[in-house]
């Protein structure tokens, strides 16, 4: 099976990460596409709307942190966001707390 069919084929070691092989503009390029497209309308604006507010100034660390939260199920990801399901310590931090803030949801008027 080849990596792009089965992730779990690829081994764990950081230098087989398809995202170390990326430059930075093309990584942004797939993580915008991938918070956008969670599969409902409210993960797509509470993920997406994250994204383009602070996507852009993300330092390497952050981009990873936010590679890994789009790995969790967007019902986890929203109940965390509102307060509903505390953050998990791996995802604690200054991001986790910028994602609580939910000033960034784009409402239509």
């Amino acid at each position: 099976m080849t990596p792009f069919t089965n992730r779990r084929a690829i081994p764990a070691s950081p230098a087989n990460r398809l995202w170390d092989v990326m430059d930075r503009e093309t990584r942004l390029k797939r993580l915008r596409f991938r918070a956008w497209h969670r599969g409902t309308k409210e993960a797509d604006l509470m993920i997406g709307g994250f994204f383009d507010r602070h996507g852009a100034r993300w330092s390497e660390a952050e981009i990873v942190w936010f590679e890994t939260f789009l790995e969790e199920q967007d019902v986890d990801i929203m109940a965390w966001g509102m307060g509903i399901e505390p953050f998990p310590a791996a995802f604690e931090g200054a991001q986790a707390a910028a994602f609580r803030q939910l000033d960034y949801i784009p409402i239509a008027e």
